[in-house]
């Protein structure tokens, strides 16, 4: 270089970039990532008060089964169950006190049961019954008639007899015998022959759906 300006020596000052660019860079940097962590953020809030619940609620649905109604298995039970107006009994005194089973006849009677023979109970079961007494119906009875008949005496054994004829019952009085159910308890012990009964295993057991 001519002129007034000379350069001398062997040292030449070197072209540095400006460090205030860097900084401005590194800032931009900075700035644009956080941007990008706001507005996804942003995106899951709309996500999910704009039906992101729904569609898991949806999806667990679909994957979890429906549950069968207790009314259903009510209804089945009751249907099968017949009232005690179409249940014929027949009244037999198995013990040395007379005039029981008419007197239990007639208990039965205004309880809306229909009643058959009043009688003596037959010789091999006659003064032979220690307990409260024997119901005794058909095979097809055993969950229907003396289920209903069972609830007026529910400490009664109950037997079936293949060979029986009929649908008629017997409540056969034994020697431990000391009158039927109070009405209400025999009221309450039938509503539940009727109620849903749970599943084994499924009481306390939480769903996972």
């Amino acid at each position: 270089m001519g002129g007034q300006y000379r350069i001398t020596g062997d040292k030449y000052p070197r072209m540095r970039p400006s460090r205030r660019r860097g900084r401005l860079a590194v800032l931009a940097g900075a700035c644009a990532a956080v941007l990008g962590v706001l507005g996804w953020g942003t995106l899951q809030l709309i996500d999910v008060f704009s039906g992101g619940d729904k569609a898991s609620a949806a999806g667990a649905a679909a994957n979890c089964p429906a549950e069968a109604s207790p009314s259903t298995g009510a209804a089945g039970d009751a249907a099968a169950l017949p009232e005690p107006g179409r249940i014929t009994v027949n009244v037999l005194n198995a013990t040395t006190r007379s005039g029981l089973a008419q007197k239990t006849a007639d208990e039965l009677k205004k309880r809306g049961f229909r009643i058959g023979e009043v009688t003596n109970a037959p010789k091999e079961l006659d003064k032979k019954v220690t307990g409260t007494g024997i119901l005794l119906g058909p095979t097809a009875s055993l969950k229907t008639s003396l289920s209903v008949l069972g609830a007026q005496l529910p400490a009664a054994e109950r037997r079936t007899d293949a060979t029986r004829k009929g649908a008629a019952v017997d409540l056969v009085i034994g020697n431990g015998f000391k009158g039927l159910a109070q009405k209400a308890e025999a009221d309450r012990a039938t509503a539940a022959l009727t109620a849903p009964q749970p599943t084994p295993g499924s009481a306390g057991k939480k769903k996972d759906c």
